[in-house]
């Protein structure tokens, strides 16, 4: 979280990559690809759309603001997340926010 801050408008291609940030990044992975493979069929990490989904609504938004490249499943889970219903809207309210804290863009 700190060398990958989540920021919903801003895109940071290949940034915030510290050894730590990309330990994190490949974590994250092997959940995903283990969570879908297991439990998942390959929708959401267990089935439906659920708590562990929404957890992992903010990592999807700091893997597409830093363009975290992601193995074909799990860039498809990562769109399924950001496509939900309520994810979609949280996005679209964010985006529609007025105020910009001091320090982001």
């Amino acid at each position: 979280r700190s060398a990958m801050s989540m920021d919903i408008r801003g895109r940071y291609p290949g940034q915030g990559r510290t050894p730590e940030a990309q330990a994190d990044i490949g974590r994250v992975c092997e959940i995903w690809e283990e969570c879908l493979s297991q439990f998942g069929h390959h929708e959401f990490l267990f089935g439906d759309f659920s708590i562990a989904d929404a957890f992992y609504a903010p990592v999807v938004m700091r893997f597409t603001s830093y363009q975290v490249p992601l193995a074909p499943a799990l860039q498809a889970y990562a769109d399924r997340v950001r496509e939900h219903p309520a994810v979609a809207r949280w996005i679209a309210e964010a985006l529609a926010e007025k105020e910009i804290l001091p320090g982001h863009k």
